[in-house]
């Protein structure tokens, strides 16, 4: 399969945005189709470079303010969330570290003393309910 790259030349460049301006074309899409251009991003660049900035696609977003607070709100808690994952991973790597150099001290392979002294999540659950009554 041949990757063939196609060059447009300035003038031509230049015409298929003028054309765009003067409302020949409706969109920047259907100047593509007419031309045969097959970069989706291609004219769009050439808009961009030699068109006006009002012939760009423009996205609005109106909200109103209860909106705008949960979406502020929501963006607080999610660096909130970041940073306490953030500190939960550091204090796992702080006991793992911990572990091994209790391990080394103690003479003991630390995969060994994980083994020996596991317990599940249930097992962990029934001590402290029967510590709760």
């Amino acid at each position: 399969m041949e990757n063939k790259s196609i060059r447009y030349s300035e003038a031509f460049k230049r015409q298929v945005v003028e054309e765009i301006e003067r409302g020949k074309h409706t969109s920047i899409g259907h100047a593509r189709r007419v031309y045969g251009i097959r970069g989706a991003m291609t004219v769009l660049g050439w808009v961009r470079k030699y068109g006006r900035n009002d012939m760009l696609p423009k996205r609005i977003r109106i909200e109103t303010l209860k909106e705008h607070d949960e979406l502020k709100a929501a963006r607080k808690r999610i660096r909130e969330l970041e940073a306490a994952v953030a500190d939960a991973h550091i204090d796992h790597c702080l006991e793992k570290a911990y572990l091994h150099v209790a391990c080394d001290r103690m003479g003991v392979d630390p995969d060994d003393f994980k083994k020996k002294n596991a317990m599940t999540l249930s097992e962990l659950r029934k001590g402290s309910r029967k510590e709760q009554r």
